[in-house]
């Protein structure tokens, strides 16, 4: 009887003891938060808005070889030694050339920035070489960098966006770094230390116009046909010419969008920090730049009362011709139309 009894009494305890744990598990009401693992967003650095709070360490110059002498002009390379990702990076170097006047000191500045070229037929100075020449003969140094991963810069981003985004730091480092000894080494001290003009064709012109909206500074621009569409339909919109149809860089797109808002590297979402003085030359035959895109950028610049001029060539190709000679000279005259003279010291 007594066996019976403490049978009974430890089911009973067990019993209890089960019910009491589902009881006190059920009404437990504590809160657990899961936090997922944070994703990588490198290229977040590369914003608009970040590149404009961005520390930019100029760079240092170092002369290259000659490539032309003339009577009235010196062609040669250069190399800039710089941060491309603005952010204690590598360094590394891109090429360049410049071009320089035989005669005359306190020198005008044009940095040129050309369009796109395919990288196995780059030579420096292609896409500039006839306006950088001309300039020159005009009075002005000329300065044109190839960017990276063209003729004997050091080599390109793995990643085509950083790729793109990193011609913005290029030119953003090469305007800190003018006003530096060692490009008054490069130069012989012949700039006037006063004037850069900017001048752009293509899609250098939406990375003239992305670095003005970036610095906010007044550089006196002139734009050949510029790429003015938003990113990304301003890449989306020629994928068509490469060899696989555009397919890998609509894949690599699409990974971009999941972690970063285009909008944000835009310069079209940012034109009230766009300054001026800008022209805009455009002709009408143009079959990779549509006119359309020149009227509505200048439109809408001049909505947000940024001076602007524009002039449209009646049956112009994207390199201007024929109207080549009519479009530098109008060049040269708005240079001279900004540019800072002495006596305003």
């Amino acid at each position: 009887m007594r066996k019976l009894f403490f049978a009974l009494l430890l089911i009973g305890v067990s019993v209890l003891s089960f019910i009491g744990g589902r009881v006190s598990r059920t009404t437990d009401t504590r809160v657990f938060t899961l936090n997922p693992t944070p994703v990588p967003t490198p290229l977040a650095k590369y914003t608009i808005e970040t590149l404009k709070n961005a520390t930019i360490v100029p760079g240092s110059f170092q002369s290259g070889e000659l490539i032309n002498d003339t009577k009235d002009i010196t062609v040669q390379t250069f190399h800039m030694s710089y941060d491309p990702t603005l952010s204690n990076g590598p360094i590394k170097k891109v090429s360049g050339v410049i071009n320089m006047p035989k005669e005359g000191s306190n020198l005008p500045l044009v940095v040129m920035l050309r369009g796109f070229v395919d990288q196995s037929i780059y030579a420096p100075g292609v896409g500039t070489k006839n306006g950088a020449a001309f300039f020159a003969e005009n009075g002005f140094i000329t300065v044109s960098p190839d960017f990276l991963g063209y003729a004997s810069s050091d080599s390109e981003s793995g990643n085509i966006f950083e790729t793109r985004f990193q011609t913005y730091t290029t030119v953003l480092t090469l305007l800190h770094s003018i006003p530096t000894p060692s490009f008054s080494d490069l130069t012989g001290g012949r700039w006037d230390g006063k004037n850069i003009f900017i001048w752009a064709h293509s899609n250098g012109g939406q990375v003239a116009l992305t670095t003005l909206a970036v610095t906010g500074e007044s550089y006196p621009t002139t734009l050949w046909a510029p790429v003015t569409k938003p990113f990304p339909y301003s890449v989306l919109y020629y994928t068509d010419e490469s060899a696989d149809g555009g397919k890998f860089i609509r894949k690599e797109l699409s990974k971009f969008e999941t972690l970063y808002n285009t909008d944000q590297y835009s310069f079209t979402n940012y034109l009230p920090n766009i300054k001026g003085p800008l022209q805009f030359q455009q002709g009408t035959a143009d079959d990779a730049i549509p006119f359309e895109w020149t009227r509505s950028i200048v439109n809408r610049l001049r909505k947000n009362e940024v001076e602007v001029s524009y002039f449209e060539y009646p049956g112009a190709d994207h390199n201007m011709r024929p109207s080549w000679d009519e479009v530098i000279a109008r060049d040269i005259a708005f240079f001279n139309k900004w540019m800072i003279v002495a006596q305003e010291e």
